[in-house]
Protein backbone atom coordinates (compact mmCIF):
# COMPACT_ATOMS: atom_id res chain seq x y z
CA UNK A 1 0.00 0.00 0.00
CA UNK A 2 1.43 3.47 -0.90
CA UNK A 3 1.40 6.91 0.67
CA UNK A 4 0.22 9.82 -1.04
CA UNK A 5 1.93 13.42 -0.44
CA UNK A 6 0.96 16.46 -1.37
CA UNK A 7 4.53 17.12 -3.19
CA UNK A 8 7.23 14.80 -3.66
CA UNK A 9 11.02 15.78 -4.75
CA UNK A 10 13.35 13.31 -5.97
CA UNK A 11 16.69 12.95 -8.58
CA UNK A 12 17.87 15.71 -6.46
CA UNK A 13 21.15 15.60 -3.88
CA UNK A 14 19.64 17.11 -0.52
CA UNK A 15 21.26 18.68 2.06
CA UNK A 16 19.99 17.35 4.92
CA UNK A 17 21.90 18.23 8.30
CA UNK A 18 24.31 15.50 8.26
CA UNK A 19 25.58 16.44 4.51
CA UNK A 20 24.46 16.00 1.23
CA UNK A 21 22.56 12.18 0.28
CA UNK A 22 20.19 10.78 -1.74
CA UNK A 23 16.25 10.94 -0.44
CA UNK A 24 12.84 11.04 -2.12
CA UNK A 25 10.88 13.54 0.14
CA UNK A 26 7.21 13.38 0.68
CA UNK A 27 5.27 16.62 2.43
CA UNK A 28 1.76 16.69 3.47
CA UNK A 29 0.11 20.08 4.35
CA UNK A 30 3.15 21.77 4.07
CA UNK A 31 5.76 20.02 5.99
CA UNK A 32 8.14 17.33 5.59
CA UNK A 33 6.79 13.80 6.33
CA UNK A 34 9.34 11.81 5.13
CA UNK A 35 12.30 11.75 3.65
CA UNK A 36 12.06 8.13 2.35
CA UNK A 37 8.75 8.22 -0.57
CA UNK A 38 9.83 5.58 -2.50
CA UNK A 39 7.29 3.79 -4.64
CA UNK A 40 4.87 6.67 -3.22
CA UNK A 41 2.50 8.79 -5.15
CA UNK A 42 2.06 12.26 -4.76
CA UNK A 43 -0.57 15.13 -6.27
CA UNK A 44 2.69 17.12 -7.62
CA UNK A 45 6.24 15.26 -8.34
CA UNK A 46 9.30 17.81 -9.02
CA UNK A 47 12.27 15.50 -10.62
CA UNK A 48 15.13 17.77 -9.51
CA UNK A 49 17.84 15.67 -11.51
CA UNK A 50 21.15 17.98 -11.74
CA UNK A 51 20.04 20.01 -9.11
CA UNK A 52 21.28 20.55 -5.53
CA UNK A 53 17.99 21.09 -3.00
CA UNK A 54 18.62 23.22 0.19
CA UNK A 55 16.32 23.79 3.35
CA UNK A 56 15.02 27.07 2.47
CA UNK A 57 17.25 29.96 2.73
CA UNK A 58 17.01 32.71 4.73
CA UNK A 59 17.56 36.70 4.43
CA UNK A 60 17.61 37.50 8.33
CA UNK A 61 18.71 41.52 7.22
CA UNK A 62 16.14 43.15 5.09
CA UNK A 63 14.98 46.77 4.90
CA UNK A 64 11.57 47.10 2.63
CA UNK A 65 10.93 50.15 3.65
CA UNK A 66 6.84 49.48 4.24
CA UNK A 67 5.38 49.94 7.48
CA UNK A 68 2.25 48.50 6.37
CA UNK A 69 1.12 51.46 4.18
CA UNK A 70 4.03 50.83 1.10
CA UNK A 71 5.06 54.29 1.73
CA UNK A 72 7.89 54.54 -0.61
CA UNK A 73 6.42 52.08 -3.54
CA UNK A 74 8.93 54.10 -5.83
CA UNK A 75 11.93 52.17 -3.89
CA UNK A 76 10.52 49.22 -2.30
CA UNK A 77 7.40 48.02 -0.57
CA UNK A 78 6.70 44.04 1.31
CA UNK A 79 5.44 42.94 -2.52
CA UNK A 80 8.43 44.07 -4.27
CA UNK A 81 10.70 43.16 -1.80
CA UNK A 82 9.51 39.75 -1.17
CA UNK A 83 8.87 38.92 -4.49
CA UNK A 84 12.88 39.83 -5.29
CA UNK A 85 13.33 37.77 -2.48
CA UNK A 86 11.74 34.67 -3.72
CA UNK A 87 13.34 34.94 -7.50
CA UNK A 88 16.72 35.12 -6.10
CA UNK A 89 16.15 31.63 -4.10
CA UNK A 90 15.17 33.28 -0.46
CA UNK A 91 12.03 31.89 1.21
CA UNK A 92 11.89 34.01 4.58
CA UNK A 93 12.75 37.44 5.60
CA UNK A 94 13.10 39.33 8.57
CA UNK A 95 12.36 43.05 7.95
CA UNK A 96 14.01 45.62 9.89
CA UNK A 97 11.86 48.45 11.91
CA UNK A 98 13.52 52.00 10.92
CA UNK A 99 10.42 52.54 8.11
CA UNK A 100 8.91 55.99 8.26
CA UNK A 101 6.66 55.16 10.63
CA UNK A 102 9.23 52.88 12.96
CA UNK A 103 7.94 49.97 14.12
CA UNK A 104 8.15 50.55 18.50
CA UNK A 105 4.54 49.54 19.55
CA UNK A 106 2.05 47.02 19.86
CA UNK A 107 -0.08 48.70 17.21
CA UNK A 108 2.80 49.46 14.61
CA UNK A 109 3.83 45.92 15.09
CA UNK A 110 0.22 44.72 14.44
CA UNK A 111 -0.31 46.89 11.78
CA UNK A 112 3.03 45.97 9.86
CA UNK A 113 1.90 42.44 10.95
CA UNK A 114 -1.82 42.97 9.11
CA UNK A 115 -0.12 43.52 5.80
CA UNK A 116 1.91 40.79 5.21
CA UNK A 117 -1.43 38.16 4.17
CA UNK A 118 -2.14 38.69 0.40
CA UNK A 119 1.26 40.83 0.01
CA UNK A 120 4.29 38.99 0.75
CA UNK A 121 5.53 36.21 -1.53
CA UNK A 122 7.78 34.19 1.15
CA UNK A 123 7.42 34.09 4.60
CA UNK A 124 8.61 37.08 7.36
CA UNK A 125 9.60 37.77 10.66
CA UNK A 126 9.69 41.58 11.92
CA UNK A 127 12.19 43.15 14.42
CA UNK A 128 10.81 45.75 16.74
CA UNK A 129 12.76 48.82 17.39
CA UNK A 130 14.29 49.40 20.56
CA UNK A 131 14.21 53.56 21.16
CA UNK A 132 14.78 55.26 24.59
CA UNK A 133 10.97 55.44 24.81
CA UNK A 134 9.76 52.36 24.75
CA UNK A 135 12.66 50.49 26.39
CA UNK A 136 10.83 49.26 29.70
CA UNK A 137 8.21 47.48 27.12
CA UNK A 138 10.46 45.74 25.36
CA UNK A 139 10.40 42.49 27.30
CA UNK A 140 6.45 42.60 26.27
CA UNK A 141 7.18 43.79 22.53
CA UNK A 142 9.72 40.58 21.74
CA UNK A 143 6.96 38.37 22.91
CA UNK A 144 4.61 39.54 20.16
CA UNK A 145 3.62 37.05 17.40
CA UNK A 146 5.86 37.65 14.21
CA UNK A 147 8.87 38.99 16.19
CA UNK A 148 12.34 37.80 15.30
CA UNK A 149 14.36 40.15 17.99
CA UNK A 150 14.64 43.80 19.27
CA UNK A 151 16.63 45.60 16.66
CA UNK A 152 18.90 48.43 18.63
CA UNK A 153 20.72 50.74 16.83
CA UNK A 154 23.59 52.26 18.57
CA UNK A 155 25.43 54.28 15.87
CA UNK A 156 23.27 56.32 13.36
CA UNK A 157 22.12 55.19 9.88
CA UNK A 158 18.53 55.70 7.97
CA UNK A 159 15.75 56.50 10.13
CA UNK A 160 15.13 58.11 13.87
CA UNK A 161 15.60 55.23 15.96
CA UNK A 162 18.77 55.75 18.35
CA UNK A 163 19.98 54.29 21.47
CA UNK A 164 23.78 55.67 21.47
CA UNK A 165 24.31 55.46 25.35
CA UNK A 166 25.30 52.53 27.84
CA UNK A 167 22.41 53.45 30.53
CA UNK A 168 19.93 53.42 28.11
CA UNK A 169 21.35 49.92 26.24
CA UNK A 170 21.49 48.70 29.38
CA UNK A 171 17.94 49.19 29.60
CA UNK A 172 16.88 48.01 26.67
CA UNK A 173 19.06 44.49 27.71
CA UNK A 174 17.29 44.33 31.18
CA UNK A 175 13.89 44.31 29.40
CA UNK A 176 13.25 41.03 28.24
CA UNK A 177 15.22 37.75 27.66
CA UNK A 178 15.56 36.82 23.88
CA UNK A 179 18.36 37.62 21.60
CA UNK A 180 19.33 41.43 21.08
CA UNK A 181 20.55 42.66 17.63
CA UNK A 182 22.71 45.64 17.89
CA UNK A 183 23.90 47.59 14.77
CA UNK A 184 27.27 48.04 16.53
CA UNK A 185 28.55 51.62 15.83
CA UNK A 186 29.73 54.04 18.47
CA UNK A 187 28.01 57.17 17.99
CA UNK A 188 29.79 59.38 19.81
CA UNK A 189 33.17 58.69 17.70
CA UNK A 190 30.90 59.15 14.53
CA UNK A 191 30.00 62.49 15.61
CA UNK A 192 33.48 63.42 16.74
CA UNK A 193 35.11 62.62 13.62
CA UNK A 194 32.02 63.75 11.10
CA UNK A 195 33.69 67.36 11.51
CA UNK A 196 36.97 66.13 9.87
CA UNK A 197 35.44 65.50 6.57
CA UNK A 198 33.98 68.21 3.78
CA UNK A 199 31.29 67.62 1.31
CA UNK A 200 32.85 65.80 -1.66
CA UNK A 201 32.30 63.47 -5.05
CA UNK A 202 34.90 61.20 -3.07
CA UNK A 203 32.99 58.45 -1.61
CA UNK A 204 35.42 56.75 -0.63
CA UNK A 205 35.84 59.22 2.58
CA UNK A 206 33.01 57.09 4.23
CA UNK A 207 34.72 54.29 5.24
CA UNK A 208 37.54 56.70 6.52
CA UNK A 209 34.65 58.29 8.41
CA UNK A 210 33.05 55.25 9.62
CA UNK A 211 36.91 53.73 10.42
CA UNK A 212 37.17 50.11 11.67
CA UNK A 213 37.64 51.76 15.25
CA UNK A 214 34.55 53.14 15.31
CA UNK A 215 33.19 49.37 14.83
CA UNK A 216 34.80 47.58 16.83
CA UNK A 217 34.61 50.29 19.63
CA UNK A 218 30.61 49.97 19.70
CA UNK A 219 31.03 45.85 19.45
CA UNK A 220 33.27 45.88 22.57
CA UNK A 221 30.96 48.01 24.46
CA UNK A 222 27.58 45.90 23.76
CA UNK A 223 29.45 43.18 24.72
CA UNK A 224 30.66 44.46 27.90
CA UNK A 225 26.80 45.00 28.45
CA UNK A 226 25.41 41.99 27.52
CA UNK A 227 28.40 40.15 30.09
CA UNK A 228 26.80 42.93 32.61
CA UNK A 229 23.44 42.00 32.37
CA UNK A 230 23.58 38.27 30.98
CA UNK A 231 22.07 39.08 27.74
CA UNK A 232 22.13 36.91 24.82
CA UNK A 233 23.15 39.47 21.72
CA UNK A 234 23.83 39.03 17.73
CA UNK A 235 25.99 41.70 16.16
CA UNK A 236 24.83 42.50 12.54
CA UNK A 237 27.05 43.30 10.22
CA UNK A 238 30.11 42.96 11.45
CA UNK A 239 33.24 44.35 9.31
CA UNK A 240 36.89 43.85 10.74
CA UNK A 241 39.58 41.98 11.69
CA UNK A 242 39.67 43.99 15.20
CA UNK A 243 35.64 42.70 15.65
CA UNK A 244 36.03 39.14 14.36
CA UNK A 245 39.16 38.73 16.95
CA UNK A 246 37.97 39.98 19.74
CA UNK A 247 34.51 38.00 19.32
CA UNK A 248 36.39 34.99 19.49
CA UNK A 249 36.71 35.09 23.09
CA UNK A 250 32.35 36.06 23.70
CA UNK A 251 30.88 33.44 21.12
CA UNK A 252 29.08 31.95 24.10
CA UNK A 253 26.78 34.56 24.51
CA UNK A 254 27.27 36.86 21.43
CA UNK A 255 26.47 35.67 17.63
CA UNK A 256 27.43 37.24 14.53
CA UNK A 257 26.18 38.16 11.32
CA UNK A 258 28.47 39.07 7.81
CA UNK A 259 26.97 40.61 5.22
CA UNK A 260 27.28 39.59 1.59
CA UNK A 261 29.08 42.91 0.48
CA UNK A 262 31.59 42.24 3.60
CA UNK A 263 32.42 39.44 1.90
CA UNK A 264 32.56 40.19 -1.62
CA UNK A 265 33.31 44.21 -2.20
CA UNK A 266 36.61 45.74 -1.02
CA UNK A 267 37.73 49.31 -1.34
CA UNK A 268 39.36 51.45 -3.26
CA UNK A 269 37.73 49.17 -5.88
CA UNK A 270 33.69 49.30 -5.07
CA UNK A 271 34.08 53.33 -4.42
CA UNK A 272 35.95 53.48 -7.84
CA UNK A 273 33.33 51.58 -9.93
CA UNK A 274 30.03 52.23 -8.13
CA UNK A 275 30.66 55.59 -6.59
CA UNK A 276 27.72 56.38 -4.19
CA UNK A 277 26.22 53.18 -5.00
CA UNK A 278 28.71 51.53 -2.45
CA UNK A 279 28.18 54.37 0.03
CA UNK A 280 26.48 51.33 3.04
CA UNK A 281 26.58 51.10 6.57
CA UNK A 282 28.98 50.04 8.02
CA UNK A 283 31.43 50.49 4.84
CA UNK A 284 32.79 48.35 2.27
CA UNK A 285 36.28 47.63 3.91
CA UNK A 286 39.76 47.52 2.12
CA UNK A 287 41.04 43.54 1.22
CA UNK A 288 42.49 43.16 4.57
CA UNK A 289 39.44 43.04 6.49
CA UNK A 290 37.52 40.90 3.67
CA UNK A 291 39.97 38.63 3.95
CA UNK A 292 39.45 38.40 8.07
CA UNK A 293 35.79 38.25 7.52
CA UNK A 294 36.25 35.18 5.36
CA UNK A 295 38.81 33.49 7.62
CA UNK A 296 35.96 33.91 10.26
CA UNK A 297 33.92 31.96 8.14
CA UNK A 298 36.34 29.26 7.68
CA UNK A 299 36.83 29.28 11.59
CA UNK A 300 33.10 28.52 12.70
CA UNK A 301 32.61 32.01 14.45
CA UNK A 302 29.92 33.85 11.63
CA UNK A 303 26.25 32.03 12.64
CA UNK A 304 24.31 34.17 9.73
CA UNK A 305 25.13 36.11 6.64
CA UNK A 306 22.67 38.48 5.25
CA UNK A 307 22.32 40.57 2.16
CA UNK A 308 21.16 44.36 4.57
CA UNK A 309 19.00 45.47 1.76
CA UNK A 310 18.45 48.90 1.80
CA UNK A 311 17.39 50.58 -1.23
CA UNK A 312 17.33 54.24 -2.17
CA UNK A 313 16.51 56.25 -4.90
CA UNK A 314 18.51 57.12 -7.84
CA UNK A 315 18.07 60.94 -6.03
CA UNK A 316 18.73 59.82 -2.83
CA UNK A 317 22.14 58.30 -4.56
CA UNK A 318 23.11 61.72 -6.37
CA UNK A 319 23.50 63.35 -3.28
CA UNK A 320 27.37 64.40 -2.65
CA UNK A 321 28.79 62.39 0.37
CA UNK A 322 27.93 62.31 3.16
CA UNK A 323 24.37 63.79 2.89
CA UNK A 324 24.14 61.03 -0.06
CA UNK A 325 21.86 57.91 1.22
CA UNK A 326 23.43 54.87 2.83
CA UNK A 327 22.25 51.12 1.89
CA UNK A 328 22.57 49.26 -0.60
CA UNK A 329 19.90 46.76 -2.01
CA UNK A 330 20.59 43.05 -2.29
CA UNK A 331 17.82 40.78 -0.99
CA UNK A 332 17.49 38.76 -4.64
CA UNK A 333 21.25 38.89 -5.09
CA UNK A 334 22.20 37.55 -1.87
CA UNK A 335 22.19 33.76 -2.82
CA UNK A 336 23.43 33.79 -6.45
CA UNK A 337 26.03 36.17 -5.10
CA UNK A 338 26.53 33.41 -2.33
CA UNK A 339 26.25 30.37 -4.87
CA UNK A 340 29.34 31.62 -6.86
CA UNK A 341 32.10 31.80 -3.76
CA UNK A 342 30.71 28.37 -3.45
CA UNK A 343 32.28 28.08 -7.17
CA UNK A 344 34.95 29.93 -6.24
CA UNK A 345 36.02 27.26 -3.29
CA UNK A 346 35.50 30.21 -0.14
CA UNK A 347 32.75 27.63 1.59
CA UNK A 348 31.31 24.35 0.95
CA UNK A 349 27.31 24.22 0.10
CA UNK A 350 27.11 22.54 4.10
CA UNK A 351 28.63 25.60 5.40
CA UNK A 352 26.63 27.70 2.97
CA UNK A 353 23.33 26.28 4.71
CA UNK A 354 24.49 26.63 8.11
CA UNK A 355 24.72 30.56 7.50
CA UNK A 356 21.41 30.57 5.65
CA UNK A 357 19.30 28.28 6.74
CA UNK A 358 20.06 26.81 10.06
CA UNK A 359 22.47 29.39 11.28
CA UNK A 360 19.41 31.97 11.10
CA UNK A 361 17.10 29.75 12.18
CA UNK A 362 19.01 29.02 15.49
CA UNK A 363 20.07 32.29 15.90
CA UNK A 364 16.55 33.65 15.93
CA UNK A 365 14.31 30.42 17.30
CA UNK A 366 12.96 30.58 14.40
CA UNK A 367 9.97 27.68 14.47
CA UNK A 368 9.87 25.09 11.36
CA UNK A 369 12.48 26.53 9.63
CA UNK A 370 16.46 26.23 8.68
CA UNK A 371 16.75 22.52 7.90
CA UNK A 372 15.27 19.31 5.53
CA UNK A 373 13.84 17.54 8.45
CA UNK A 374 10.43 15.40 9.03
CA UNK A 375 8.12 17.72 10.86
CA UNK A 376 9.95 20.92 9.23
CA UNK A 377 8.35 23.54 6.91
CA UNK A 378 8.92 22.01 3.45
CA UNK A 379 10.87 25.01 2.22
CA UNK A 380 13.31 24.29 -0.29
CA UNK A 381 15.60 26.27 -2.56
CA UNK A 382 16.67 24.12 -5.38
CA UNK A 383 19.78 25.27 -7.00
CA UNK A 384 21.39 24.69 -10.42
CA UNK A 385 25.51 25.15 -9.42
CA UNK A 386 26.48 24.70 -12.63
CA UNK A 387 24.46 27.33 -14.00
CA UNK A 388 26.63 30.82 -15.37
CA UNK A 389 24.17 34.04 -15.78
CA UNK A 390 24.97 37.62 -15.41
CA UNK A 391 22.64 39.44 -12.75
CA UNK A 392 21.31 42.19 -14.91
CA UNK A 393 18.38 45.26 -14.37
CA UNK A 394 15.86 43.12 -17.02
CA UNK A 395 15.89 40.16 -14.07
CA UNK A 396 15.83 42.70 -10.91
CA UNK A 397 12.57 43.80 -9.64
CA UNK A 398 12.93 46.60 -6.68
CA UNK A 399 11.40 49.57 -8.07
CA UNK A 400 14.68 51.49 -7.03
CA UNK A 401 16.25 49.43 -10.38
CA UNK A 402 19.68 49.24 -8.94
CA UNK A 403 22.14 46.70 -8.06
CA UNK A 404 25.88 47.06 -6.69
CA UNK A 405 25.97 43.40 -8.15
CA UNK A 406 24.57 44.31 -12.06
CA UNK A 407 26.47 43.37 -14.58
CA UNK A 408 28.23 40.51 -12.58
CA UNK A 409 28.91 37.18 -13.34
CA UNK A 410 28.09 34.35 -11.45
CA UNK A 411 27.63 30.51 -11.20
CA UNK A 412 24.98 29.08 -9.40
CA UNK A 413 21.57 30.14 -9.84
CA UNK A 414 18.14 29.26 -8.01
CA UNK A 415 15.89 27.22 -10.14
CA UNK A 416 12.91 27.07 -7.62
CA UNK A 417 11.64 28.53 -4.77
CA UNK A 418 9.22 26.60 -2.86
CA UNK A 419 7.24 27.67 0.77
CA UNK A 420 5.22 24.99 2.66
CA UNK A 421 4.87 22.71 -0.77
CA UNK A 422 4.21 25.47 -2.69
CA UNK A 423 6.83 26.39 -6.04
CA UNK A 424 6.35 30.04 -5.60
CA UNK A 425 9.13 30.11 -8.41
CA UNK A 426 10.31 28.39 -11.31
CA UNK A 427 12.82 29.38 -13.47
CA UNK A 428 12.97 33.07 -13.25
CA UNK A 429 9.01 33.13 -13.17
CA UNK A 430 7.22 34.25 -9.81
CA UNK A 431 3.59 31.62 -9.66
CA UNK A 432 0.65 31.73 -8.72
CA UNK A 433 -0.21 34.60 -5.90
CA UNK A 434 1.63 36.08 -2.71
CA UNK A 435 1.30 33.24 0.20
CA UNK A 436 3.93 34.43 2.52
CA UNK A 437 2.54 34.11 6.43
CA UNK A 438 4.09 35.79 9.68
CA UNK A 439 6.59 33.45 10.86
CA UNK A 440 6.73 31.75 14.67
CA UNK A 441 10.00 32.47 17.00
CA UNK A 442 10.56 30.64 20.01
CA UNK A 443 9.95 33.10 22.89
Amino acid sequence: MTDRYDLIIENGIFMLPGGAADVRIGTRHGRIATLDARGDDAEQKIDAAGLYVLPGLIDPHVHFRDSGNAELPEVETLETGTRGAVLGGITAVFDMPNTSIPTTDSHRLRVKRDSICGRAWCDVGLYVGASKENAGRLGTLEGEPGVCAVKVFSGSTTGDLLVEDDVSIERVMRSGRRRVAFHAEDEYRLQARRRLFTSSRDFSKHALWRDSECAALGTRRIVALARKTGRPAHILHVSTAEEFLFLTNHHDLVSVEVLVNHLTQFAPDAYERLGAYAVMNPPIRDRNQVDAAWRAVAGGLVDTVGSDHAPHSHAAKAKDWPDVAAGLSGVQTLAPVMFDQVQKGRLSLGRLVDLMAAGPARVYGAVGKGRIAVGYDADFTVVDLKKNRRIDDTWLVSPCRWSPFEGERVTGWPAMTIIRSNVVMREDEVLATPIGQVMTFRS
